[in-house]
């Protein structure tokens, strides 16, 4: 599965939004700015942000995008979802399709990218923008590195120490 830049680029300007809008607004062009995106491209996404009410837009002069609330109650699958970004890894894209193939069948592999799509939706909810600015996301990754493996399968014998 590939996150396309409508995502990435969602989640990389709320998260600038958390680390800036404390004592004021935020322009769309400051964001722009600091994570070179294109600021159209910025307009359409918080648009859509607002829409979901991830956002709140304040008009006028030092006017500009505000949290709709606290960053550690904004979830980045919510921002995700909001840009109209699906978090699926299957081939599938009907609403109520039951496969991806022609007759409507699934693949062998269906149902193991449909898991690892919902293995990252879930990671993506237990994950906020308090998290991202704290950077807590570095410590998770470390701790899960130095975690016990899996234990083998019958296809992967286990070695014994002599």
């Amino acid at each position: 599965m590939k996150l396309s830049t409508k995502g990435r680029y969602a989640v990389m300007a709320m998260v600038d939004l958390a680390r800036h809008a404390q004592a004021k607004p935020v322009s769309l062009s400051d964001i722009a700015a600091r994570q070179e995106i294109s600021l159209s491209y910025l307009e359409q996404l918080f648009a859509r942000l607002r829409r979901a009410e991830l956002v709140k837009s304040v008009r006028g002069p030092g006017g500009g995008y505000r949290l709709a609330r606290p960053s550690a109650d904004t979830r980045v699958s919510e921002i995700i979802l909001a840009v109209d970004e699906p978090i699926s890894a299957t081939r599938c894209t009907e609403l109520g399709a039951t496969g991806c193939r022609a007759d409507r069948s699934k693949c062998l592999t269906h149902d193991l990218w449909e898991e690892l799509g919902n293995q990252i939706h879930m990671f993506l909810s237990s994950v906020t923008l308090a998290d991202v600015l704290e950077r807590k996301l570095a410590t998770r990754i470390a701790e899960a590195a130095n975690a016990p493996s899996a234990p083998a399968t019958a296809e992967e014998p286990m070695v014994a120490a002599s």
